[in-house]
């Protein structure tokens, strides 16, 4: 496969540098992508990068993740309105292995083929560098007129809001710059990849290596476009905030939620970007959805093949069962099957309740939901509904509105799921 072929169908290609094609189909490649540890995972918005990587392995080359333990002690300026805050080594640490385990998902570190793909801490080569060492070894071949031309720069030096640029961030390009220079002379790293943000700073990168070791020392570039929604907003995130592949943070109920939801534009633009997907498999299921879009079967295979990816496959069926209870028929059986995270994450959002145990067992349904709380508005209501079948709890429907209620009927012992009708739920929570 032509790695560049690769990511111009699939919408990943943004900038190149002139020979990088030509490299790639000329030899295996060494190339690399940086993350900073800032959290202990990444988000969806990182992916874009991560596939990329994916299918350079794929496509035979070597991949490289560095995570950025000494530069995510700084703070890189592109793209930033303000300064971050700086993290200390614990953390960095920390955050470090929770995405290597990541990460893992997405390329194949185990094995025994020469592109295996490896993770680096620029940490490592970095720590017992004096500031002396640095400015005489990499300083001394890049000019501050050259820096003060990168876009990322200007932005902040002349942005509105921007409180100017701390030295600590404009020698951003350069730390990230001698990465490259570092992983050239000890990887044989050729490339760097990375967002269209980041272009600035590769460049950067690709000129140390010339200026420091002779011309006849080529580097490469190559960017992916910062991915946004139709409507032109920020990819990834949700009013909730981040979209983040850490199941302890998003749910996989949430994160497969999110790719369903999304428009049909999207989901054909994404199911390029976030898949490995063939272009004939694409092009049969666009061609299939726009027949009938209302069955929304791009978002469902989208969020599949995401979902599979990110938490296994098991959990992508945790995750379309409990998308069932909300908008299809569903079982007791499927609810208890729920951890508590997931049926908090999918009843987010319907009329909650907040009461104490013992107004809730030993209580009548009807007094339950028509007293302790305004589930229907009156008992002579709820009765009738009940007469008619459309009364639920915990997804079985109730006979007799005089039924009590025991410690049983409490999922986890302490929620209670009521349905009136097919489409109002309501959630009883026991203090």
């Amino acid at each position: 496969m032509n790695f560049v072929q690769e990511l111009k169908w699939r919408g990943l290609l943004a900038q190149i540098m002139p020979g990088t094609e030509e490299l790639l189909q000329r030899e295996m490649v060494t190339a690399y992508l940086g993350t900073d540890p800032t959290a202990d995972s990444l988000h969806i918005g990182h992916l874009c990068g991560i596939m990329m990587l994916r299918h350079l392995q794929r496509c035979g080359h070597k991949p490289i993740i560095l995570v950025g333990g000494a530069t995510g002690m700084i703070g890189d300026p592109s793209g930033k309105s303000q300064e971050r805050n700086l993290l200390d080594a614990e953390t960095l640490y920390h955050n470090q292995e929770c995405i290597k385990k990541q990460v893992a998902h997405f390329l194949d570190f185990d094995t025994d083929a020469p592109n295996k793909a490896e993770m680096v801490n620029n940490y490592d080569w970095m720590k017992d560098f004096s500031f002396l060492d640095f400015a005489r070894e990499v300083g001394k071949h890049i000019t501050v007129n050259y820096m003060m031309a990168k876009e990322s720069v200007q932005r902040r030096l002349n942005g509105e809001a921007s409180d100017g640029l701390s030295f600590t961030e404009f020698t951003y390009q350069l730390l990230q710059g001698y990465d490259f220079l570092y992983l050239y002379q000890h990887k044989g790293c050729k490339l760097q990849l990375g967002g269209n943000d980041q272009w600035g700073n590769i460049t950067t990168g690709t000129e140390l290596i010339r200026r420091t070791l002779g011309e006849e020392a080529k580097a490469y570039a190559l960017t992916c476009p910062l991915i946004t929604k139709a409507d032109g907003k920020k990819f990834g995130k949700t009013e909730q905030g981040n979209v983040w592949l850490d199941p302890k943070r998003t749910t996989p109920y949430t994160f497969y939620q999110f790719w369903l939801n999304v428009s049909d534009d999207d989901a054909e633009k994404y199911i390029k970007i976030f898949t490995t997907l063939p272009q004939e498999e694409i092009a049969a299921l666009v061609a299939e959805h726009q027949q009938d879009p209302g069955q929304r079967k791009l978002q469902k295979r989208l969020g599949q093949e995401v979902t599979c990816l990110v938490h296994g496959q098991e959990a992508y069926e945790t995750a379309v069962d409990a998308s069932n209870i909300l908008f299809g028929r569903a079982t007791k059986e499927q609810l208890l099957k729920l951890d508590e995270a997931t049926l908090l994450s999918v009843f987010a959002g319907v009329p909650t309740y907040q009461l104490d145990k013992d107004q809730i067992v030993g209580h009548t349904a009807v007094d339950l939901l028509a007293g302790e709380t305004q589930c229907f508005p009156s008992k002579g209501e709820m009765r009738k509904m009940v007469k008619g079948g459309g009364v639920s709890i915990n997804k079985e429907k109730i006979a007799d509105p005089e039924l009590v209620l025991t410690s049983d009927d409490l999922l986890d012992g302490k929620y209670l799921i009521a349905q009136r009708g097919k489409k109002n739920y309501f959630l009883i929570i026991a203090k």
